[in-house]
């Protein structure tokens, strides 16, 4: 089974977020450095939607960075 990456904006599309709060999450260390291909592009794993999606529910539960 071959693994799928996404691009930063197929990340933050499908989490609801924007590209500059991924990287905001990264800096803050909320999420791994991802890998890079080949052109540069940044690539993450699948599970990375699914963290961003808890991290946002949690902040709207009231939990702060």
């Amino acid at each position: 089974m071959s693994r799928v990456w996404l691009r930063t904006g197929e990340v933050a599309r499908a989490a609801g977020v924007n590209n500059r709060t991924l990287r905001y999450y990264h800096r803050r260390g909320l999420l791994a450095e991802p890998s890079r291909s080949t052109g540069g592009h940044r690539l993450y794993p699948p599970e990375t939607v699914t963290v961003l999606r808890v991290i946002k529910a949690a902040q709207r539960l009231g939990c702060t960075l």
